[in-house]
């Protein structure tokens, strides 16, 4: 077995947890679901590949180190946490202004393009706090610190999160293809989904701002 290869008690442990994370809801969830009613399978598509580039990139960051920084440091902590909630505010507001880019009636907006609703994905992922602190603290406890191939595992131990994450994000975006078919035509509805994305997006903005770097 590689070196770089958990124990298998380990692999089958952390695969439960990722599990419990990927069907928690979050920004990322209700950014799927918003992207794939408003512009079909194929963005949602695009979103998810955005957020799960930004759970390679965190994964990275713990493997060498470079995130522990950004937690214990309160400053730089703080601006990730002011980025995120506004970027979050961002996009509750375009879930319910006239054109924005989550309306559910495709006619009334402009079609972004498969790479927009990629950095869309991407950017939520890299700007969530809650994203980079879990990988901090949770992550690392899956490896020994004094072991010389941790840095591999810890990438390892990120591709199966994405590996476990990939089909729960795809049965999300599938759902949200059906009930965009069944709501579309309901302009009531449509409203009242759009309100309720905006008040997802504000009500995690307010979570990423209550968080804290250290406990």
């Amino acid at each position: 077995m590689p070196a770089f290869v958990p124990d298998l008690s380990v692999i089958l442990t952390f695969a439960l947890a990722g599990f419990v994370l990927a069907i928690t809801p979050g920004p990322d969830m209700a950014l799927f679901v918003s992207r794939t009613i408003n512009f079909g399978r194929s963005h949602g598509m695009a979103t998810v590949l955005g957020a799960l580039t930004g759970i390679a990139v965190h994964t990275s960051l713990v493997a060498f180190g470079i995130s522990v920084l950004i937690v214990a440091a309160p400053a730089a902590f703080w601006v990730l946490k002011i980025v995120g909630a506004l970027y979050l505010v961002w996009l509750a507001i375009q879930a319910i202004r006239e054109g924005g880019g989550l309306l559910v009636n495709r006619a009334a907006g402009r079609q972004p393009s498969f790479f927009q609703s990629y950095m869309t994905g991407l950017g939520i992922n890299l700007t969530n706090p809650k994203v980079a602190l879990f990988f901090v603290t949770f992550l690392p406890q899956f490896v020994s610190a004094h072991d010389p191939a941790a840095a591999g595992k810890l990438l390892f131990l990120g591709v199966e999160f994405v590996a476990v994450s990939l089909p729960i994000v795809i049965a999300i975006v599938l759902a949200a293809e059906w009930l965009t078919t069944t709501l579309r035509d309901n302009a009531w509805v449509s409203k009242a989904l759009n309100w309720s994305f905006a008040a997802v997006f504000m009500a995690f903005a307010a979570t990423i701002l209550l968080a804290e770097g250290r406990k």
